[in-house]
């Protein structure tokens, strides 16, 4: 499918291994329409032509914002397509979440994700973080509960630590988790080993960040230039050399933005080149 091959969700949902995260095509503060929701629908159209099938959204992207778009732009959807989506935070304004994963709160975001989706089971149902005022356990056993009734196809989590992610385990499968994680944050690590242990998926959020290691003659930046390729497309590439289990999902706005952040997949880098731009930056 890919040049960095495919992954299979659950045993069962084979995946490239590099998505779409559908954030970005809402307004600013991700809130609202987007400025121009014609180009936002092709950018969605485009995705699928280019043989993407794991597409990455939330209830609270707009809210409502993302998935109404994707239902407008793709339906009738691909049959090899996964759409992944979530439920657990609430908007208040642009720029401001709050948590709310209260069990009887997740059904019906659910419900209310399946009508925008024009979906009758959500393939991927992400946990979109961990209420401080709810047992993960309550909010896990939501999910299964959607599971057993055929609302959602597989249960997943996001920005989870190692001890969290074994109680969700505990009340029912997990197939994946999603948590910041990239080049310059890596503070997931012993979440992404449990995930390449156990088979799990593991789906890193705002993957291109960089920090300083993209600096001007930085390692970043050399081995970019020895690649004839962007920062940006080698941090991609170190994501998917990183473990087999990782599926990037890099957002934009822009098709143009897309098409460099695909070009990633056929870049092939060396053992030194993965450890050199993977070393702490010279202070």
């Amino acid at each position: 499918m890919s040049a960095s091959g495919t992954f299979k969700l659950g045993g069962d949902l084979e995946v490239r291994r590099l998505g779409f995260g559908a954030m970005r095509i809402t307004g600013s503060g991700v809130w609202g329409e987007p400025p121009d929701p014609t180009s936002a629908r092709r950018l969605l159209q485009r995705v699928v032509q280019a043989g993407i099938n794991l597409i990455d959204t939330a209830d609270s992207y707009g809210p409502e914002v993302s998935e109404t778009l994707i239902a407008e732009a793709l339906r009738p959807y691909p049959d090899d397509l996964v759409i992944a989506t979530k439920g657990g935070l609430t908007r208040p304004g642009p720029g401001s979440w709050e948590r709310d994963c209260r069990p009887e709160r997740l059904k019906r975001c659910c419900e209310q994700s399946l009508q925008r989706l024009r979906l009758d089971r959500i393939d991927l149902y992400q946990l979109h973080t961990v209420d401080p005022k709810v047992p993960i356990e309550d909010s896990v056993g939501a999910l299964a509960e959607l599971r057993e009734e055929g609302k959602i196809r597989h249960a997943a989590l996001c920005n989870v630590n190692v001890e969290q992610l074994s109680r969700a385990r505990a009340i029912t499968e997990i197939v994946s988790v999603q948590n910041r994680y990239n080049l310059a944050e890596r503070a997931s690590e012993e979440v992404l080993d449990a995930c390449e242990r156990d088979g799990l998926g593991f789906l890193p959020w705002f993957p291109l960040a960089t920090g300083r290691l993209a600096a001007p003659g930085g390692q970043l930046d050399v081995v970019a230039r020895e690649h004839g390729a962007t920062t940006a497309q080698i941090a991609l590439a170190w994501l998917l050399a990183r473990s087999p289990v990782i599926l990037p999902i890099p957002g934009t706005s822009s098709i143009e933005h897309f098409e460099e952040n695909l070009g990633a997949e056929q870049l092939e880098l060396r053992d030194d080149e993965l450890e050199a731009i993977a070393a702490p930056p010279r202070a």
